[in-house]
């Protein structure tokens, strides 16, 4: 489709270019919904002035084909407008040419090419329009010129060997050949090649006698042509005496384009990906970099130790190494690949696999077809599954995701059978990029090893409380302050008391990290130790208060400690430094800040603790946290503490709601920076009637009669099936004291409660041991019998003596 020059006609296979287009995709109520870089440049209307008013007032081409239309490719049903594409009155392409004054700011007169393409889909795009200046061929050598300098910064040019108004065809010839050059697709094909286009950003129009393709957006100009176009180039310089192109003429000027574009897009790739430490969103963002820009599919795999944050691989892959399929994204219609080849899968790859030789040698692997035989050799890994029909023929290309020389993962692309193959610049495309995205994946698997591993470390100091103890219900949380210190000084703790009593603990080491982490599990594990042995809270604060001294001057922490007694009815505090308990009353649903004497942190030193007592019923709510719930950076932290006292007020549905309610209202969840710790427990009290208790004289005449009131008891709660092993512990306990304690008194008291409890109290402040009995030994068995045969049991020192108690689980019926 040549033009005459004065020398004579040019040979119709010499026609080919490629043209800088406009980009416009219009939405079903008629608006602009995309303006690209190129449709500013040739109509002058701005993207923001553009994006949301009417087509039509901006492309004004409707009505613009002359009526011998044939002559501009308006053949095979295509419509001659604009306006009936939009009404979607045709559901092919449309193409035209216009020559209008351009309605922009420079009011220019513009003579246009233009394509209309329905799209299909959910979205509300509906027309995809594209527009080049017909002018354009009549201005070759300014073109070519521009091309030279790198016009806006992308390659805007046309083929090289073109001389001017000789070898490019005119617009009258370009527009007669509109179909030809861009010829029809179908929807779904519109709809396919959009998103591409998007993407792409500055698409540009190839046409060729030989190699004709719709839009093009993809690397510079196909090689072939480039080749082709350079030897008639040099063949007619050297028919005219002409010296052969150098450095600086279009071949390696189309060369420098080329390479300047895979560097755009990599610099473009890497300021996409690593936006995130979390893996699985870094993942995402490296799958969806590279399509549709550079491949139709990207399948990302990683080795199980990377998904499952156990730490840095271990040796090479071989055929047993489990892979795990991370991410499949494509431009294939949605669901194709779901099920043959689904997210979370895990498989091996034999080694004579293209994947084998990628994971093993840390090189790509470009397949450049994939032929029926490897299809059916990657095939027979997918049991029931039939992924030939994905994949064959399609042109593939492998790349390892590596860091520090250990491949971590592959991508899998592949590109339709449309699209130009894999060559060797794109294997070297793919090899930086794999490079790039393999140091951002090793960060975030690196950042989610430690996460990992804070974790861990954090649950391991948090206790895991049960949620019912004796006569009361708990509910805690712990929410770390920041994403990068999920390790910290907060805690919580409960401590089963002698007596069905419970202690209550809520802490904060002042910092945060591995020394706040570590100082806190110290100081938790002596509140245990200090809470068993039944010190008063007062007392306890005071010992912690040494401990912390002596492990060093630098450490200070907050402290509230609560012993209940739900028989008594009553809760026993004392605090160092910390923020007050707030306490829910059950009958008329009103909430107050507990009155405490405050104390100093512990680490202080040398400041007296107080304790007090508080009366509480049954069905109340006590509340105990860390300043990180209630404390924010600027605000009065009473704001906080009012907030809380009325959240907790509010009645829930169960425990766990009330706290979730009261992290809602603080949004403890939101823009705080401190570690939060929580612990709810609500004071049920034990009914007087499942408390049994006697006093005894010390004289081993008592023993039988323990013996027969707990049994009489036992079958007064219809506890029967607990009355012979009850019996039996009650002996040896009431036993023991009769003969080795100088007791003038022996108490028993047996309390139902989630388990059933006996406990026997005497005077004698010497606590027993548990001994080794022989063969042959008369006594030292008795506490060996009790440990047998009892679920739990224990000794402790009290103001007046020892307490020895045991615990014998209810009956399930």
């Amino acid at each position: 489709m040549g033009q005459g020059t004065p020398d004579g006609p040019v040979e119709r296979g010499a026609v080919a270019g490629r043209i800088p287009l406009a980009v416009v995709v219009v939405d079903a109520a008629g608006l602009v919904s995309h303006w690209s870089v190129g449709a500013r440049r040739l109509f002058g209307w701005a993207k923001g002035e553009a994006v949301g008013r009417p087509v039509g007032d901006l492309l004004p081409v409707h009505g613009a084909i002359p009526e011998d239309h044939e002559r501009y490719g308006a053949h095979d049903g295509l419509g001659p407008d604009l306006e009936t594409s939009l009404d979607r009155r045709i559901a092919y392409p449309a193409a035209g040419r216009a020559r209008l004054t351009a309605p922009g700011p420079r009011g220019d007169r513009a003579d246009v090419l233009w394509w209309a393409y329905p799209l299909a889909g959910p979205g509300p795009e509906r027309l995809l329009v594209l527009a080049a200046d017909a002018a354009l061929p009549a201005g070759a050598e300014e073109g070519r010129r521009e091309a030279r300098a790198g016009h806006g910064g992308r390659a805007e040019r046309v083929a090289p060997g073109f001389a001017p108004h000789t070898d490019f065809p005119g617009a009258d010839e370009l527009a007669g050949r509109l179909p030809e050059i861009l010829p029809g697709m179908s929807v779904g094909d519109s709809s396919r090649i959009v998103a591409q286009v998007l993407e792409l950003g500055y698409p540009v129009l190839e046409f060729s006698h030989h190699d004709r393709v719709p839009v093009t957006p993809d690397w510079g100009v196909a090689r072939r042509a480039e080749r082709k176009a350079r030897r008639e180039r040099a063949e007619r310089d050297a028919a005219h005496g002409l010296p052969a192109a150098g450095p600086d003429d279009e071949g390696e000027d189309l060369e420098y384009a080329a390479v300047r574009e895979r560097l755009e897009f990599l610099n473009e790739v890497s300021g996409r990906i690593g936006s995130s430490l979390d893996l699985s969103r870094t993942i995402t963002e490296v799958s969806r970099a590279v399509v549709p820009r550079f491949t139709d599919v990207a399948g990302t795999y990683l080795r199980e130790q990377v998904v499952a944050g156990e730490g840095f691989p271990e040796g090479p892959p071989d055929a047993t190494t489990l892979w795990h399929r991370v991410a499949v994204e494509h431009t294939d219609e949605p669901g194709r690949w779901d099920d043959v080849v689904p997210v979370g899968e895990s498989m091996p790859f034999p080694a004579h696999t293209p994947f084998f030789q990628c994971m093993t040698s840390g090189d790509p692997v470009l397949v450049p077809r994939i032929t029926e035989e490897m299809g059916n050799t990657i095939a027979s890994q997918f049991e029931k599954r039939d992924i030939r029909p994905l994949i064959n023929h399609r042109s593939m290309l492998v790349v390892p995701l590596k860091a520090r020389d250990v491949v971590l993962g592959f991508m899998i692309l592949l590109r339709h059978r449309e699209r130009p193959v894999f060559n060797d610049m794109d294997r070297v495309t793919g090899a930086e990029l794999a490079a790039r995205a393999g140091l951002v994946l090793d960060n975030a698997r690196m950042y989610t090893y430690q996460e990992s591993v804070a974790d861990t470390l954090q649950d391991s100091m948090l206790p895991h409380i049960e949620p019912r103890m004796s006569g009361c219900d708990i509910a805690t949380r712990y929410l770390p302050g920041t994403l990068l210190g999920r390790v910290g000084g907060d805690w919580f703790d409960s401590v089963k008391l002698p007596g069905s009593r419970t202690a209550l603990v809520v802490g904060d080491v002042m910092g945060h990290g591995l020394n706040s982490a570590a100082m806190m599990g110290q100081l938790r594990t002596a509140v245990q130790t200090m809470a068993a042995l039944d010190l008063p809270p007062e007392q306890l604060l005071r010992n912690l208060d040494d401990l912390a001294q002596r492990l060093g001057e630098h450490y200070l922490a907050t402290c509230l400690y609560a012993v209940y007694d739900p028989i008594a009815g009553e809760l026993r505090l004392a605090n160092a430094g910390h923020i007050p308990p707030v306490l829910v009353r059950a009958g008329d649903g009103r909430s107050e800040l507990l009155d405490l004497p405050t104390g100093a942190p512990i680490g202080v030193g040398g400041v007296p603790f107080e304790s007090v007592r508080v009366r509480v019923a049954p069905g109340d709510r006590l509340l105990m946290c860390t300043d990180g719930l209630v404390e924010v950076r600027g605000e009065d932290i009473g704001v906080g503490l009012a907030t809380l006292t009325e959240s907790a007020a509010h009645p829930a549905a169960s425990m766990d709601d009330a706290c979730d309610a009261i992290i809602r209202a603080l949004n403890a969840g939101g823009a705080r920076k401190d570690d939060v710790a929580l612990l709810m427990a609500r004071l049920n009290g034990i009914p007087g009637e499942h408390v049994a208790q006697w006093r005894f004289a010390p004289d081993p005449s008592e023993v039988g009669r323990a013996r027969e009131l707990v049994r009489g008891q036992l079958r007064a709660w219809s506890l029967q099936e607990l009355a012979d092993t009850a019996e039996l512990l009650v002996s040896e306990l009431v036993t023991n004291v009769v003969r080795h304690s100088r007791s003038s008194r022996v108490d028993l008291r047996l309390v139902r409660s989630r388990a059933l409890t006996c406990e026997v109290e005497d005077d004698d402040h010497m606590l027993p041991t548990l001994l080794s009995a022989g063969p042959d030994d008369e006594s030292g068995r008795g506490l060996r019998v009790i440990s047998a045969l009892a679920a739990e049991w224990g000794t402790s020192r009290t103001n007046h003596g020892k307490t020895v108690w045991f615990e014998l689980p209810l009956p399930t019926r």
